[in-house]
């Protein structure tokens, strides 16, 4: 049996370590929601901004996740129902995306915007810092005068 000293003696005596440690992996978690809390705002903001530039006719559904991709699947003149390409895995997730990419090519020209920023999505495939690519398009399109 193990008592209380052997137990202080495989993790080498740092017993206070312990709780620091795990304050600091709570705030970092803590952390990391606020931000993608942060970013899901943004980008539900954006595209309700331009739904509403589109005139489209139910600009909330920006903020209800899969809804959201529906509705900008219908502003780029596709069928909502291509949401359900999300249920097969990896081929429909690739071919969900290349048809967001059309999607998102149609509503920036229609907003008079070039077509071609839309090829910022495939930055925000790689992910981490390549997003904020795609963020400051979505920006400009959602809130920039033209």
């Amino acid at each position: 049996m193990y008592d209380y000293l052997d137990v202080l003696d495989y993790f080498g005596g740092r017993i206070i370590g312990d709780p620091l440690l795990a304050g600091l992996i709570a705030l970092g978690i803590f952390l990391a929601f606020l931000i993608l809390v942060g970013i899901y705002v943004y980008f539900s903001l954006a595209w309700q901004r331009i739904a509403q530039k589109m005139r489209y006719k139910k600009p909330w559904l920006a903020w209800i996740p899969f809804a959201n991709i529906s509705m900008w699947l219908q502003m780029g003149k596709f069928h909502w129902a291509w949401i359900f390409l999300i249920l097969i895995p990896i081929a429909g997730w690739i071919a969900l995306y290349i048809l967001f990419i059309i999607a998102s090519w149609r509503v920036f020209e229609k907003l008079k915007y070039p077509g071609w920023l839309s090829l910022s999505l495939l930055f925000s495939f790689f992910g981490g810092i390549w997003n904020i690519v795609y963020a400051f398009v979505i920006g400009i399109v959602a809130w920039k005068k033209k």
